[in-house]
């Protein structure tokens, strides 16, 4: 694993004597460990899919959840109201999954989506009922930062990028499909028009809910609770080990009880205070940041894509048919983004992405100032926004996720995740209020060249991407978590080679914390 001019970091001398005091077999523990995070950074993509395939399925299953509130999104549109709700059910939902564990979570949330959204079916509803019905389906609707941090936590490193990811095609799946469903009765003007789009909402709620029933639970959130032998249980009902006979569960528990107590060495709290203190401080800001990105680089000209077709001179059948594009478009590229990240990585990806995302937004802001009654113009600006979305669909939409799951230690994930969410769902809050002033011929009246604005805050964040966001492919949880302890600078986390195991003779016996048994410090490679 050594590269030229790479460095070597290992364990800090406290963590491992504090670790060598967990576990009373703790040669054992860590002889295990070491085998088991070898076997996972060894396996190639086939391979974890033959050896995990229920794992798969599971995380496809509840990544379905997503699907669900695009389509819900679209169709309510009242976005900033959503966002509100969902802000507050996050913070909730960080400690409800701590304790009870995702997939109760899941389901519990899923009951008052269904909830809430029965009583939208109410005719006779007022205005402030349908508020008060909104908040509660979208307070519900804190489904996305479970199914990303699930799909982290039950699938191996291979298998990690394409499961997050994965979310993001869930996403233009639930928006596309809602964009269908809007079109299918935009003609109607009796009551039908509104009460057809909610009733088909109720088609996702219960079967998810039976679905995610018979879900094995998270073997990592088994371990953190002390409960190994479940989490032995879990594992192998995620596993096909028939199809891998060198695979080893117990092996792979043992990496997982390593890496926890490596992180409760570092800082045993697991509160929302915790995800700012020490280096976890640095592992929320990149995972807020990466999802902030996500609003501020000109993503939200898409979300308002028509009324942005329309504004740049397009007419409505033509402006709606290139949204509809838009998201066919979107799904095809976390298909591309699929065979991008195992060779390129996530950091150079979601960088390249920032950058070229820059440069389409400055051509369509550019196109913006031709008078608007040029029709090459107005084609033009459809095309490059169409560009754009491909070009985000690839990098830094479905990145996102694979980043904020994986960049967090095993015992914050889920409250760090959340904290990433809500810092989204903030700046998401000030788009909404932003674009459509930029948009709206009534208000600013900037039209297309609102993409100038966002052109300037793409750059900033490809700017702060380019020094703060760290390379996490091939990395196991605990290599992460020894490369955050260490302070590696973010461009050097693919070049460092990590030493996670080392042992002293008898320390199985004596449980000695001498630093001698692990390599302390940083020394340049020789080769």
């Amino acid at each position: 694993m050594s590269r030229r001019n790479s460095s070597v970091v290992a364990v800090d001398p406290e963590q491992q004597r504090k670790i060598s005091i967990a576990f009373a077999n703790n040669a054992q523990i860590t002889a295990d460990a070491n085998k088991a995070t070898q076997a996972e950074q060894n396996m190639t993509l086939m391979q974890g899919i033959r050896l995990y395939p229920k794992a798969v399925a599971w995380s496809v299953l509840l990544s379905a959840a997503i699907i669900m509130e695009g389509f819900d999104k679209v169709l309510i549109g009242l976005t900033n109201g959503a966002y509100v709700g969902e802000m507050l059910g996050l913070m909730i939902n960080g400690i409800i999954a701590d304790r009870i564990g995702y997939k109760k979570t899941m389901i519990g949330a899923l009951f008052f989506v269904n909830l809430g959204m029965s009583q939208l079916q109410d005719v006779f509803m007022g205005i402030a009922d349908f508020f008060v019905a909104i908040f509660v389906v979208f307070f519900s609707k804190n489904i996305e930062t479970l199914t990303c941090t699930y799909a982290a936590e039950v699938c191996p490193v291979p298998l990690r990028p394409i499961l997050t990811t994965y979310v993001n095609l869930c996403w233009v799946i639930g928006q596309f499909l809602a964009s269908g469903v809007l079109k299918g009765v935009a003609e109607r003007s009796d009551q039908w028009a509104y009460r057809i789009p909610y009733a088909l909402q109720w088609l996702w709620p219960v079967p998810l809910m039976i679905g995610i029933a018979f879900a094995p639970e998270s073997p990592w959130w088994l371990v953190r609770k002390d409960r190994d032998d479940d989490a032995k249980k879990m594992l192998l009902r995620l596993t096909s080990p028939a199809k891998h006979p060198e695979f080893n569960a117990d092996e792979t528990i043992s990496m997982m009880r390593h890496t926890n107590e490596l992180e409760k060495a570092a800082s045993s709290g697991t509160s929302y205070l915790d995800c700012f203190r020490g280096t976890d401080l640095r592992r929320t800001e990149i995972a807020a940041m990466t999802w902030f990105t996500q609003a501020f680089c000109g993503a939200s000209l898409m979300g308002y894509s028509t009324y942005f077709f329309q504004q740049a001179g397009l007419n409505d059948s033509n402006a709606f048919s290139m949204s509809l594009g838009q998201y066919g478009i979107g799904g095809v590229g976390v298909l591309v983004a699929w065979t991008l990240i195992p060779r390129i990585g996530r950091r150079t990806l979601y960088i390249c992405g920032d950058f070229a995302m820059v440069i389409l937004l400055v051509i369509i802001g550019g196109l913006g100032t031709i008078h608007q009654g040029n029709v090459g113009a107005q084609w033009g600006i459809g095309a490059m926004l169409l560009v754009f979305a491909c070009t985000y669909n690839v990098t830094v939409g479905p990145i996102c996720y694979a980043i904020v799951a994986e960049i967090p230690s095993t015992r914050l994930r889920q409250k760090t995740v959340v904290l990433a969410r809500n810092f989204y769902n903030l700046a998401s809050i000030v788009g909404n209020v932003l674009t459509p002033r930029m948009l709206n011929p009534g208000a600013w009246n900037w039209g297309a060249k609102a993409a100038f604005f966002y052109a300037g805050s793409c750059f900033c964040c490809f700017l702060w991407a380019f020094f703060r966001l760290p390379e996490p492919k091939g990395r196991t949880y605990g290599e992460l978590d020894i490369l955050f302890e260490r302070r590696t600078p973010a461009r050097q986390f693919a070049s460092t080679v990590v030493e996670s195991y080392h042992v002293s003779d008898n320390d199985s016996d004596l449980g000695e914390k001498k630093g001698a048994s692990t390599h302390l410090e940083q020394v340049e490679s020789k080769n």
